[in-house]
């Protein structure tokens, strides 16, 4: 797959153009959580990629750092191909996981 296509370009236009694959464990994820499918939208269009799994199966996936519509911080994991962005994952990050800036991990 081509490493350019994992970009915050790429992912927010498919998601203005509605191009997104909501997996089960993202819908499942996302009401435990209690996080709306518009708020991790949100934080897709203000937010930036801030660790890149290329690895990833099947598709290559990244994690998105943004804030939602209340303005708290969220993480995004999504997926892409050439036709669609696939949500993995989204949750509020734990700051005893990550830095102050939320963008960073915390050494275990």
């Amino acid at each position: 797959m081509n490493q350019d296509l994992l970009n915050m370009e790429n992912i927010r236009d498919f998601v203005e153009k509605r191009k997104i694959g909501w997996t089960k464990h993202c819908l499942n994820r996302l009401n435990q959580r209690d996080i709306s499918i518009e708020d991790a939208k949100h934080a897709i269009k203000n937010g930036e990629i801030v660790e890149y799994y290329y690895d990833d199966y099947p598709y290559q996936s990244c994690l998105i750092v943004g804030n939602d519509e209340q303005n708290e911080v969220l993480h995004v994991v999504c997926g892409i191909n050439d036709e669609i962005v696939y949500m993995i994952t989204a949750y509020h990050p734990d700051t005893d996981e990550w830095e102050e800036d939320m963008k960073t991990r915390r050494d275990k």
